[in-house]
């Protein structure tokens, strides 16, 4: 009978050993690499880490833009479809109060019915009153043919309401689920920026702070935050505040305008949050919408409505209160001043403070009737 033995296992040693654990490490290193994990982010500099910041808040503030239209339809929707279950159920009890009034009519007819009117009029002892009674009889048989098409064409429209309704809630539910796509597309791209400012100093994220953002230029940056820390101080004369006055060589156009400046003064050092109006709080648009609405105007919720929101005015024609819009999605706007400048609420991080125009792509400008 044969036997079967095991092979001997060979042992690699030396320079075998070596090449084999080379080729190992090397296969290792391509997998991952294909794989697309655990292959090491090259270092940024602070100029590489700001640029992607920079770009992250620009694309969140395109979302949140998104966001609050979406959400000013929702809330458009979510209105008229309370004001549909209103009148339906309003309609309901008219409804229901007009079928128990046919109802108690048709008892009374059941009640009465069985004996024949001839018969009713031969055993009456008083003929005159019985054909009076008949006529108010007729006329209530009329009432009641008008109350039965009543209640059928109450039917239909309380039918219809319902309908209507139906749909505002469909198209309710699919703007609520936009708001969800958009919300989280927001929280994402501001929390990769945050995620990469961490790798700065803390005096670098500091100096960052300090900057609008948007892809501002260095030198653009440094005269934004000069003039906020100006602004701050002894820069703001006590008539800027209060209406008329927005700098030393402009004033408002009229008493609306220097309204809607002095509330954009009153909102400085307040925080940026998206989807914010204020009081306390505001995103770009909030803020500007909050401020002409201070003024008793009416503006839309969005950058790219806004712009549309009044007379369009050329960058030459600025006037304090004008409405300034950047960016060629029309995804930026502030409250021009006067002298080059706004008040603007920037991104995540920096406050309701004031810049010059001249930081970001300019694309137009309104001014609010």
């Amino acid at each position: 009978m044969a036997t079967h033995r095991k092979p001997k296992q060979r042992t690699l040693t030396g320079s075998t050993a070596r090449t084999a654990l080379t080729f190992a490490l090397a296969g290792a290193a391509s997998t991952t690499a294909f794989d697309g994990v655990g292959h090491a982010e090259p270092a940024l500099t602070p100029a590489q880490v700001k640029a992607k910041v920079d770009q992250l808040y620009h694309d969140a503030e395109v979302a949140t833009e998104k966001y609050n239209g979406v959400k000013e339809k929702a809330d458009r929707s979510g209105e008229a479809l309370d004001e549909l279950r209103d009148e339906a159920a309003r309609r309901t009890e008219r409804l229901n109060t007009t079928r128990d009034a046919l109802g108690s009519l048709a008892t009374a007819q059941y009640r009465t019915g069985a004996v024949d009117p001839a018969v009713q009029l031969a055993l009456t002892s008083d003929p005159d009153e019985y054909l009076e009674r008949a006529a108010i009889a007729d006329r209530a048989g009329d009432r009641q043919a008008a109350a039965v098409t009543g209640v059928r064409q109450q039917l239909g429209e309380i039918a219809q309401l319902k309908a209507e309704a139906d749909d505002r809630l469909a198209e309710l539910t699919a703007q609520q689920k936009d708001l969800r796509r958009h919300r989280s597309k927001i929280q994402d791209k501001i929390g990769a920026a945050e995620n990469l400012l961490s790798r700065l100093t803390a005096e670098q994220r500091a100096q960052y702070a300090r900057q609008d953002g948007h892809g501002a230029s260095p030198a653009a940056a440094s005269r934004a935050d000069r003039t906020d820390r100006t602004d701050r101080t002894d820069g703001i004369s006590g008539s800027d505040r209060t209406g008329g006055r927005t700098g030393p060589a402009q004033t408002a156009p009229n008493s609306r305008a220097g309204q809607a400046v002095s509330f954009a003064y009153g909102a400085i050092g307040k925080p940026y949050v998206w989807g914010a109006t204020g009081p306390s709080a505001f995103d770009c648009s909030g803020l500007t919408q909050a401020a002409w609405r201070a003024a008793g105007v009416s503006l839309p919720r969005t950058t790219y409505t806004q712009i549309n929101a009044g007379r369009r005015v050329s960058r030459s024609e600025l006037a304090p209160g004008d409405l300034v819009f950047f960016y060629s999605g029309i995804s930026h706007v502030g409250l021009y001043i006067g002298d080059g400048r706004m008040i603007h609420a920037p991104r995540p991080g920096a406050p309701v403070r004031v810049a010059p125009i001249d930081e970001m792509p300019f694309t137009g400008a309104t001014r609010p009737a």
